[in-house]
């Protein structure tokens, strides 16, 4: 075992014994993930590093299901197109581990409960919901997007026009004792995050080609 093994390991020992500061889990993050981050995602990466990095200061925070939904479904959504994919796995576990959560644990839980919720109805999603969830349910905009994704991937949403969807989200979330306003505003910003992205990465890809172009004329 080299040297700079055992000095990340006796550092990380360490900080699993007590509270990890937003510093802790940057430098403990760039340890296990020694890769460079392009550009279009590394303000993504940061921010969900600092949101997981807060959740777990919180006492009342628990791992439930809808957060692993939220997490492992958005972080997918969000690097959408990132080079090289192979890194993708590395770049989750990273975020997980350097905040104190299990990215193993988290993928398995995501995936066994959107296989519960596959090919049901609204109704029938808010009738599992409220059988499976706690009324305790802590609220974070992780969650509040586990939730969005499990309704938006229900048979009928895409079927209802925009204030019939709108009513099911606000219906759900307030029978599940959550801010619908809270919820509608991390939606709307999670929505507009990924039509920023689809932009930009189209505005990058048209520079290539103009690139080429250029190049092929020379």
């Amino acid at each position: 075992m080299s040297q700079h093994t055992l000095t990340l390991l006796r550092f990380t020992y360490k900080k699993l014994k007590e509270k990890l500061t937003v510093s802790d889990s940057k430098k403990l993050f760039h340890e296990q993930f020694p890769y460079v981050i392009p550009g279009l995602y590394k303000r993504i990466v940061d921010e969900m590093l600092v949101e997981l990095n807060l959740l777990n200061h919180q006492n009342e925070f628990t791992q439930d299901y809808l957060f692993c939904i939220g997490l492992t479904e958005t972080f997918k959504e969000l690097t959408k197109g990132y080079n090289p994919d192979k890194h993708l796995d590395l770049l989750f576990e990273s975020l997980c581990d350097s905040t104190k959560f299990k990215s193993k644990e988290i993928k398995e839980i995501s995936h066994k409960t959107q296989k519960e919720f596959q090919n049901k109805s609204s109704e029938e999603i808010l009738k599992l919901l409220n059988k499976k969830s706690d009324s305790q349910l802590y609220p974070s905009r992780i969650l509040n997007l586990g939730v969005y994704k499990l309704i938006s991937n229900s048979q009928d949403f895409n079927e209802k026009n925009e204030t019939e969807r709108n009513k099911i989200i606000i219906d759900i979330f307030d029978k599940l004792k959550l801010s619908a306003n809270k919820a509608e505003k991390d939606i709307g910003i999670y929505k507009s995050s990924i039509s920023k992205m689809e932009q930009a990465k189209e505005l990058i890809e048209e520079l290539k080609n103009n690139d080429k172009k250029k190049d092929q004329k020379k």
